[in-house]
């Protein structure tokens, strides 16, 4: 029986993370309904250091840190990362900003939680095969947001935050609907 780990505070960052972009959201508990505070996605770096892993690992790091000491969210939700045989070389890069998200998450003692796309898509929508479409659109609802969130890769995010709130605000030993 998996159980949600203890609601460490008030806001939660969801991170959709990418080596070119990478979406983040942050969500605010506080007053019973989450609602947003700052969603938005951290650009690669360009030029030549577009090309060169080191610069743009730390770039992203720098946005991510930025992210992190203006909203102090309570924890870090990632989606996990998955892996097709026909492309590990995309998987690799993508553990390059995966790895980026953990360093910050752990040099300020925040927890981070992994969940995977299935869950978060069944979470959010109640179909686990749902589309970028409608969890868009899922999201827009039940944010209350006046329109679609964009591009995906905020809502990406703002899905893995949502996901984490409604998986701490279930009964013990409950379930995801």
């Amino acid at each position: 029986m998996n159980q949600a780990p203890p609601f460490p505070g008030p806001r939660i960052l969801g991170i959709d993370p990418g080596l070119q972009v990478t979406g983040y959201a942050v969500l605010e508990t506080r007053a019973g309904a989450p609602r947003v505070c700052e969603a938005g996605v951290i650009r690669g770096a360009e030029g030549r250091e577009a090309t060169d892993m080191a610069p743009r690992v730390r770039h992203l790091y720098d946005g991510i840190v930025e992210v992190l000491e203006q909203f102090k969210p309570g924890v870090v939700v990632v989606e996990q990362l998955f892996a097709h045989y026909d492309h590990p070389r995309t998987a690799i890069l993508m553990a390059h900003a995966r790895g980026v998200m953990f360093l910050a998450a752990a040099q300020r003692n925040l927890p981070v939680i992994s969940y995977n796309a299935t869950r978060i898509k069944k979470t959010i929508t109640g179909n686990g095969r749902a589309s970028k479409e409608q969890m868009q659109r899922t999201i827009q609802r039940e944010l209350g947001l006046t329109k679609l969130p964009e591009p995906p890769d905020v809502a990406d995010a703002l899905a893995a935050a949502l996901c984490h709130y409604h998986a701490v605000k279930l009964p013990a030993g409950g379930r995801v609907p």
